[in-house]
């Protein structure tokens, strides 16, 4: 009965090794390739983002008026071309336009390498309740751009090509800073144009973004107050992959040939050139492709061999 019970304990154990070796290798690889993916690199695209606040005119009731148009975001690369947004009642009940356009196309765009949003907005006109005949502010054509790559400062570019107009006056754009807007009965607009910040890893661009107080007379709406932000891109780069360890040359041509030494600097080597030519080198096995789940491949090999050489030795013992 012993002896029975003998081997089969003894192939258990060499059972268990084998397992613990061959599934220790595989374990530690999956943990450096979702390492690898922990910092993917993200971007943000938006044509229109309001955050307004409408309030009636006896002050009874405030509607807040958040609308986006065509927002992407990513990892995953994605597009957006709608033309037009509509809100449902807050002019009276009725629907309501708050932006129509010729182009108003968003792009996100995320690889390995690279992360960049995009925004392009041509012929737009934006419109706030109280005003569904003038328009807040229009437009010919705004652009935004943030590009983030691994290895390389970010960048970010905003522009504003063509005229703008405000409450129905055009205004002249500067490099200055805002722009104010006040037009009397109507309510007053003031914009800061073209903005772009950047930092290690991540970048930022906005079109146009709107300060908004707009109370006209005589009418439904009393009061409408808040942002708008215009074509806006933002972008963070992705972790660049860690860098192979340089590699030694071990070119035996490269040595200083026998009876060829000499005193003078002239025949010297540069010390750049001087190499190693002994000893362990310390570059994680480069040079014959080893990985980093060789130690546990070598460990589940010891297992197995220390396994074996008991199941001998006791079998030896067994039959004496």
């Amino acid at each position: 009965m012993n002896s029975t019970n003998f081997p089969m304990s003894v192939r258990r154990l060499a059972a268990a090794a084998t397992v613990t070796a061959l599934t220790a290798a595989p374990a530690v690889l999956g943990a450096g390739a979702a390492h690898a993916t922990e910092n993917p690199g993200r971007a943000t695209a938006v044509v229109l983002h309001t955050g307004l606040d409408v309030s009636l005119l006896d002050k009874s009731v405030d509607v807040p008026l958040a609308v986006s148009l065509n927002d992407v975001k990513a990892p995953r690369s994605a597009d957006r071309t709608a033309l037009s947004t509509r809100l449902d009642g807050v002019a009276n009940g009725d629907p309501f336009t708050v932006l129509s356009a010729d182009v108003a196309r968003s792009r996100v765009t995320v690889t390995d390498r690279r992360a960049e949003g995009s925004v392009r907005l041509v012929h737009a006109k934006l419109h706030v309740p109280g005003l569904p005949l003038l328009s807040l502010i229009e437009v010919d054509t705004v652009t935004a751009q943030a590009t983030c790559e691994a290895g390389r400062a970010p960048a970010a570019d905003a522009k504003i090509v063509g005229t703008v107009t405000v409450l129905g006056r055009r205004v002249t754009l500067t490099a200055g800073g805002p722009v104010d807007v006040k037009v009397p009965g109507v309510g007053e607009v003031r914009l800061d144009l073209a903005r772009h910040s950047t930092t290690s890893r991540t970048a930022a661009a906005t079109a146009l973004q709107l300060k908004v107080s707009v109370n006209p007379l005589k009418l439904n709406v009393a009061d409408v107050e808040g942002t708008v932000t215009l074509a806006k891109a933002t972008c963070e780069s992705p972790m660049a992959p860690p860098s192979k360890p340089p590699t030694q040359s071990h070119d035996p041509g490269s040595g200083t040939k026998p009876g060829s030494a000499s005193g003078t600097k002239s025949d010297a080597a540069p010390v750049s050139d001087v190499k190693p030519q002994g000893g362990s080198s310390h570059t994680d096995l480069a040079e014959t492709g080893g990985n980093p789940a060789t130690p546990y491949l070598a460990g589940g090999a010891v297992a197995l061999l220390a396994v074996g050489g008991g199941a001998v030795l006791m079998a030896r013992r067994r039959r004496s």
